[in-house]
C-alpha cells in the first residue's frame, strides 16, 4: 500500500470492537470540526478500551503506534455522538495494521488505520504477540504478512528561516517519556489555519513516527505547500523523527 491507496473494507457486522461517546469541545476547533489531535485521542482510546474488554491486556498490554491514516469523508462536528467500530485489517507475528471507523447520527464518516507494533515490557523493543491475541487478530483478516513499508519518503528541505520552533509541554510526553502520537497533530493543525480549503474538502491525513521525540529535546518544524497538499517534518538536531501530510482525497 501507498499514499494513494484505499483502506481496507470493514469485515462482517458483529466483529471487530465497537463503542461510542459525545464529542467535547476540547477536541473541536472555532468551527466546532473535531480535529486531528482529537481524532487521535479517539484512537488511543478505542485501543485501549479494546485491549481491556478481553485477554489482550493482560497477555499484549504494551502497543505504540508507526504510521496512523485518517480519511475525512465528512468531519465530525460538536455537538454530535460518534460512533467507532476497531478491528484488524493485516497482521503479522509483531505488529498489526487496526482500523478504526468512526460515524455519527448526523452523517460524520472518518476511515482510519493505524500499523501498531507490540512491544516488551522488559526490553522495550518489538516483540512477538500472544497466540491469544494473534488468533483474535486473525478472525477479521486474512492478511498475516503485513510489512512496514513508508508512505512518505520525500526527504525534508533544507534548515532556513521558515523553520518553526515546536515547544514541547509536559503534558505532550506519556509515559515512556515519548511525545504523545496525539501531540504531533497540534503542529498540523498550526498550519492547517492557513490552509482552510484543505479540510473543507474530503481529505487524508498521514503521519508516521520514525523513532521517538523525547521530554526536553528541541523541535523544529519544516514545512511545504505544493500541489494542494501540506507535508511537515518534525526534526531534532538536524535528524527527521516523524514525517505527516494532508492533501485533498477524491
Amino acid at each position: 500500500m501507498g499514499f494513494d491507496d484505499a483502506l481496507a473494507p470493514a469485515p462482517p457486522e458483529g466483529e471487530g470492537f465497537e463503542t461510542g461517546w459525545t464529542v467535547r469541545t476540547g477536541d473541536v476547533d472555532p468551527g466546532n470540526r473535531l480535529r486531528f489531535d482529537g481524532i487521535a485521542r479517539y484512537l488511543q482510546d478505542i485501543g485501549s478500551d479494546n485491549l481491556d474488554a478481553t485477554a489482550l491486556g493482560v497477555t499484549d498490554p504494551f502497543w505504540i503506534v508507526r504510521r496512523t491514516v485518517i480519511d475525512v469523508h465528512r468531519p465530525v462536528e460538536f455537538p454530535d455522538r460518534v460512533q467507532l467500530r476497531r478491528w484488524c485489517s493485516s497482521m503479522s507475528t509483531r505488529w498489526s495494521n487496526m482500523r478504526v471507523q468512526i460515524t455519527s447520527d448526523k452523517g460524520a464518516s472518518i476511515e482510519t488505520e493505524g500499523f501498531w507494533i507490540n512491544i516488551s515490557a522488559t526490553t522495550g523493543m518489538p516483540t512477538r504477540i500472544s497466540d491469544e491475541a494473534l488468533e483474535l487478530l486473525a478472525r477479521t483478516t486474512e492478511q498475516h504478512r503485513l510489512r512496514w513499508k513508508p508512505w512518505l519518503t520525500e526527504p525534508a528541505p533544507s534548515e532556513s528561516h521558515t523553520d518553526i520552533h515546536f515547544p514541547l509541554r509536559a503534558t505532550d510526553i506519556d509515559s515512556f517519556n515519548h511525545v504523545n502520537n496525539a501531540a504531533y497533530w497540534h503542529a498540523v493543525e498550526e498550519l492547517l489555519v492557513d490552509q482552510r480549503p484543505l479540510v473543507t474538502a474530503p481529505h487524508r491525513a498521514v503521519i508516521e513516527y520514525l523513532s521517538p521525540v523525547l521530554g526536553g529535546e528541541h523541535v523544529a518544524i519544516r514545512h511545504r505547500y505544493d500541489n494542494g497538499a501540506l507535508t511537515l517534518w518534525f526534526v531534532v538536531d538536524g535528524a527527521v523523527r516523524s514525517v505527516a501530510k494532508v492533501a485533498p482525497r477524491a
